[in-house]
């Protein structure tokens, strides 16, 4: 196969529906902010000098970066910013650097305050990075409206480049990864680790009931159905058969996590906002396609 065969197939392959992208544009940046929203409404001490902070260590391996605590007033100011800058990216309101900007306030909170970092504050970063570098904004948004309306008669991009890709690769490796580290602890030693998961302070009112409803063979069952679909996600989001069954389960998972840990559903909605983004069927994509095209006043195709 010559050079320019591969590289027009590299193209089409990277090409997807733009709705897909918009849709990860629209739904990550409110799933990040509810996460931060109880770090938002205590700005002063989450990221100032009144709230503890970890002493210096100098030339400590364990403190690589130190960020001193902001005034209490400047402190207000990046989570005023933080906030402005993810409703604009999801509304479409100059999203590419409302992105970046997105990006950095994230990427200082992570360091700020590394105490209270969570799994949501160390991928967001990457994520609206990610956004920053694409065309995201071009439909179902601020922009976009204000586009069609200086211009009727341009037609609306319906196709997108490797930002949609990016999402679609990112989702299995990192549940491949989460599986493999299940598996390097005690995950198939102990068979009720996911049971034990219920408890302490992530507790809900419904892991409670499930925790005491459930027979103890059915924890088992759960937690060989998640190392299965964790650590083989490649092979289900990769095979065109499987992906379908792949998307489901996430959702169902996600859901689950959701219902049963607290103040991880803010993770779990993260996650499924990019399940959605990335692998929603053809068929429910283009509806909501439809859907969205009455934010930009585009006439979306038959």
């Amino acid at each position: 196969m010559s050079l320019g065969a591969i590289s027009e197939r590299l193209k089409t392959w990277l090409l997807q529906p733009i709705a897909r992208l918009e849709l990860f544009r629209i739904m990550t940046p409110l799933a990040i902010l509810g996460f931060m929203s109880s770090r938002l409404v205590h700005a002063d001490e989450w990221l100032g000098e009144r709230g503890f902070r970890p002493p210096e260590l100098s030339a400590d391996w364990r403190q690589p970066l130190y960020l001193p605590g902001l005034p209490d007033s400047l402190a207000w100011v990046v989570a005023g910013v933080l906030l402005c800058s993810g409703l604009a990216v999801s509304a479409g309101f100059r999203a590419r650097p409302a992105a970046l900007v997105f990006a950095v306030c994230l990427a200082f909170v992570a360091l700020s305050d590394r105490l209270s970092a969570f799994t949501v504050s160390k991928l967001s970063p990457t994520l609206m990075l990610a956004l920053a570098l694409s065309p995201c904004g071009t439909r179902f948004g601020i922009d976009a409206r204000r586009e069609h309306q200086k211009r009727p008669d341009r037609p609306p991009p319906e196709q997108v480049g490797g930002a949609t890709r990016f999402i679609q690769v990112f989702i299995p490796t990192i549940y491949s990864a989460s599986g493999i580290a299940k598996l390097r602890g005690d995950w198939l030693s102990n068979p009720l680790v996911l049971w034990t998961h219920l408890h302490d302070s992530y507790q809900t009112g419904f892991s409670w009931l499930l925790a005491n409803a459930l027979p103890p063979f059915g924890w088992t069952v759960l937690q060989g159905a998640t190392l299965v679909f964790e650590v083989g996600a490649p092979l289900w989001f990769g095979w065109r058969r499987t992906r379908g069954l792949a998307f489901g389960a996430g959702l169902v998972m996600h859901t689950f996590i959701g219902l049963c840990f607290g103040p991880v559903k803010w993770f779990a909605l993260l996650m499924g906002s990019l399940l959605v983004a990335g692998y929603l069927p053809a068929s429910a994509l283009a509806w909501v396609a439809l859907r969205l095209a009455r934010i930009d006043l585009w006439r979306a195709p038959e």
